[in-house]
């Protein structure tokens, strides 16, 4: 025997056969679509909802990714000096990626000393003082102090033109120990040698001396062709020290050297040394290695005429991390090598690659400076003792 099943469906209703047979009514037929009509709304509402609260969780994902996913786009901050300085890597990355963007758009418009300092025409301080005496035209006018150029504009020097450099050049520096008696300039209205009548000849160049000697003073003086280099050499703001070998003639004692450590106030200003070592001699001729930081007029030998004594030698005998070496002698140079100007250039805080492009010297020119080397020391060696005539044996 079957039994009978009483189904019910979603709205409440059963499906037995009362159902079925009073299903067949109208009357039935309106209360059940009554019945039904207000879940299948609800039904449909909360799918909305649902599907809106979906749309919404999607979209603060996508918002999530993008700003927190590290294949987007960094930002470059404000450029952080502290951070360069103690290791920040991160961002002193950003900010040279930015300093090298503003570099790349300033390459075309740069200021008119400095384009014509890296052509070799001159320092920095010589290409301002000859725009302000007027010696400098840029196209067919009288350029002024601050003028910017770029590539495309003809500039003049004491009526010839500059080549301005477009390819990569050789950095050179060369070492000249100078005598007493030759002068830091080019010409001389009263006929006196000069510094540059002893240097190699440059083609389409020429040497820029880094900071100058007295008349009377000898010693250490470098010259180069990268008129950039030779700004930042002498540049206060470098801090480059300068050691000299002074030999003093009159009585100096130790609170002489306290007061010269102290600091003097000169014609231009306060000045001093930073170190005094004692030297050779004895009594009133003596010998003595002082140190400045800076490249005044004759600062040396005021300085120690402030306190009442006179100089009567004077010897430049380092400048930075250079000292002469022992084969050149006086009137003489020697060329450095491109470890000794990385060198210089580390200790004055310049940059290699940035101002200048620099070009390696060829074979030739390696072999050109060790010729030129080993002639200077072969003139500086001790004369060789020639060997005796073997003696004749005497007959019997």
């Amino acid at each position: 025997m079957v039994k009978k099943t009483d189904n019910t469906t979603f709205d409440g209703s059963s499906k037995g056969k009362d159902s079925n047979k009073g299903a067949k009514s109208p009357a039935n037929r309106g209360t059940s679509a009554k019945a039904v009509k207000p879940s299948i709304t609800e039904y449909f509402s909360a799918a909305t909802e649902k599907a809106a609260r979906k749309k919404a969780a999607d979209s603060m994902s996508a918002e999530f990714k993008a700003k927190h996913s590290s294949k987007r786009k960094p930002e470059l901050k404000e450029r952080d000096p502290r951070a360069e300085k103690f290791g920040d890597k991160k961002t002193a990355k950003l900010n040279h990626a930015v300093s090298n963007d503003q570099d790349a758009a300033e390459a075309g418009d740069e200021k008119l000393q400095k384009v014509l300092a890296r052509a070799g025409v001159g320092s920095r301080r010589e290409m301002e003082r000859a725009i302000e005496a007027g010696q400098v035209k840029v196209n067919d006018r009288i350029a002024k102090l601050g003028d910017r150029v770029t590539p495309e504009d003809k500039i003049f020097v004491d009526g010839k033109r500059v080549v301005l450099r477009t390819e990569a050049s050789r950095r050179r520096v060369i070492l000249y120990n100078k005598p007493e008696g030759e002068i830091c300039s080019r010409s001389d209205p009263e006929g006196r040698r000069t510094v540059y009548d002893s240097l190699p000849a440059l083609k389409g160049e020429r040497w820029i001396s880094i900071g100058r000697l007295d008349f009377n003073t000898s010693g250490l003086l470098l010259f180069t062709n990268d008129g950039e280099l030779a700004n930042k050499l002498m540049h206060p703001s470098s801090v480059i020290d300068r050691e000299y070998l002074v030999r003093i003639q009159g009585n100096v004692d130790d609170e002489m050297k306290r007061a010269l450590l102290e600091g003097v106030l000169l014609d231009d200003g306060v000045a001093r040394f930073t170190d005094i070592v004692d030297g050779a001699g004895e009594s009133r001729n003596r010998w003595f290695y002082c140190v400045v930081m800076e490249g005044r007029n004759r600062e040396v030998r005021r300085l120690w005429e402030s306190q009442g004594v006179k100089v009567s030698r004077l010897k430049r005998v380092r400048y930075a991390n250079i000292f002469i070496p022992s084969h050149v002698r006086v009137g003489q140079w020697t060329e450095l090598t491109e470890r000794e100007i990385a060198d210089l250039c580390l200790t004055a805080g310049f940059d290699n690659n940035t101002h200048t492009r620099v070009m390696a010297p060829s074979r030739e020119e390696r072999n050109q400076r060790e010729r030129h080397d080993n002639k200077l020391r072969a003139a500086s060696a001790p004369p060789r003792r020639a060997k005796p005539a073997p003696r004749k044996p005497k007959p019997e």
